[in-house]
Formats: C-alpha cells, structure tokens, sequence
C-alpha cells in the first residue's frame, strides 16, 4: 500500500483538493508509483473507481487491495487505448505527477542519479530498449548536442557532445564511473551538481520519450473529461510545464491561443487558478524534490 520509502508525494494535499473529488466517480491516478496519491483519493470514493496507470514494474510491489481500484502496468501515453478496454470512455478527474520517483532516483541499478555508481540505464519501463548507454555510443555529434541544448539546456552542449564522441571512439559508455568523470572535465566551475543533474535530465527525457509521450496523455486527456471533470498535474522541469500550461490555457500544446467572433477564448480546459502552484518552504526543507516543483489545475468546460 502507501508506501513513503518508494516515493514521497508533492503537494498532495493541494492536488487532491484540485481533484474535487466526487464520490462515485471515476478518478484516473497516471503515474502511481508507491501510491500515495492513489490510497487518498481512494479514501474519498464511495461508489467511484480509480484507475491507476505505471510503466515501472516495480510499482507493482505497491498495489492496493481494493474493489474500487484497478492497476494497469502501461506508460500513460496508451491510456485511452487501456481504458477502453475497462469499457472507460469518461472520466471526472486525471492526475499526473511527472517526473521520477523517489525510488527511482534510489536505486542506483537503475542509473538515475548522479550520486550513485552504476549501469547508464534510465529506462522507467526494463521493456524499453534504449538506454543512456546506447544513447551515448552511437547517436551522432549533432544528436547528442541537440539532446542536451533541448532537453538540458546544457550551455556548453556544443562542446560536450563532441567530447563524447571524442571518449567513445576507444572506450564504450558503459557505468557512470567513466561518465561522470567526463563531465566533472566540462562543468562550470563549482557547478558540478546542477550541471551533471542537466545532463542526466537530458538523457532521461531522450531514453523515455517523456515530451513526446506527455504531449499524447495531455491531448487524450482533454477527450477522456467530462464536463467538469478536473486535469491536474505537476511538473518538475520548465519543458514539462510549459506544455501542461499550454494545454490549459490554450487547449493546445503549441501555436497561440484561438478566439471566437466576439474575442472569447477558444479553449476545452478553464485554468483553476491563474499560476502555478508551488509548495511552501516548509515543505520544501523536508522533500527537495518540491523545491522544483510547478501544480496546474484545469477544469473542463
């Protein structure tokens, strides 16, 4: 069940509250990890039904037991082909919490974090092929900077993919050992720690697709509310939030936003509230992942 050690939720309070949840309705939790999120909003539901979605394996070891709760183990980006399965064509509230897990981030057999000695792996779901291995020995110069100036906005990416060119081409990537010693030769000096979390940020969003699959859930997720139904979501990186922004102001991911006749907007989704909500210091000191840490709630219209 909840578990804290798996994966300690941001802001959950003000994201279940963004939920209103209705008690027998149909609520669609997309990244449960150690289910946090999902053990609350289940404490709310009466006649209602929560779907949780999670393409890591081990969140498995998390499943609650419950008749009015159903884990699909699937990337979110599928979810209105898995739904329709469950015969779902509705829902009354989605919630996302982006990013990795705690847990995640723990493991160093996964490759997440900088602090830790292992394989470059960053693969969410082992059913992936791609890892931050293969990304690293064989994509092209001019791949590798446009990864990490577009999904890092590593300033000096020009300069660091042709140095990773440079160090494969006698010895494969293979741990973070060689490869953190690299990139300690190209940080900014006394920046080692922002800039090599830059660079893995980078290499996780390539490995799992992450942009491209938010940008499907986002799309699906405005045809799966009903009337009044509720999309919260947060985001830990400016490319996450800017499009979660865009998809609630605007009611799309790119381009500006479309007005009728009289100058009224034309958008599916009405923002809750006009910023993003960010978490409070107290917070923050007792989780650093909220520090990053944007909450945006829409409702349909």
């Amino acid at each position: 069940m909840d578990n804290p050690a798996y994966h300690i939720p941001v802001m959950r309070d003000a994201c279940l509250s963004g939920l209103a949840i209705n008690p027998d309705g149909i609520y669609l939790d997309l990244t449960y990890g150690g289910g946090g999120h999902a053990k609350e909003i289940l404490k709310r539901l009466k006649k209602g039904h929560l779907y949780a979605f999670d393409q890591d394996p081990d969140a498995e070891a998390n499943i609650i037991k419950d008749d009015r709760f159903t884990f699909i183990q699937a990337n979110f980006r599928d979810l209105k082909r898995y739904l329709k399965l469950y015969g779902v064509a509705k829902v009354d509230g989605i919630l996302a919490d982006l990013g990795i897990s705690s847990h995640q981030i723990d493991e160093p057999s996964r490759g997440f974090s900088t602090r830790f000695e292992g394989k470059l792996d960053m693969r969410m779901s082992q059913s992936g092929e791609l890892t931050a291995a293969e990304v690293l020995n064989t994509y092209s110069e001019a791949e590798l900077q446009k990864m990490l100036s577009l999904y890092g906005e590593v300033k000096n990416a020009k300069t660091l993919a042709k140095a990773i060119v440079a160090f494969r081409a006698n010895t494969r990537f293979e741990s973070s050992t060689e490869f953190k010693k690299l990139l300690d030769k190209y940080a900014p000096r006394g920046k080692y720690a922002k800039y090599s979390a830059q660079v893995y940020q980078a290499l996780r969003i390539e490995v799992n697709q992450e942009l491209a699959a938010l940008e499907e859930m986002l799309v699906q997720s405005i045809d799966l509310l009903k009337t009044g139904g509720r999309l919260v979501v947060m985001s830990y990186h400016s490319l996450e939030d800017r499009l979660v922004k865009n998809i609630m102001t605007k009611g799309k991911l790119h381009g500006e936003l479309e007005k009728d006749f009289y100058g009224n907007p034309v958008r599916p989704l009405e923002p809750v509230s006009r910023k993003a909500i960010i978490a409070g210091p107290e917070e923050v000191e007792s989780n650093k992942r909220a520090r990053s840490a944007r909450l945006r709630i829409a409702r349909k219209g």
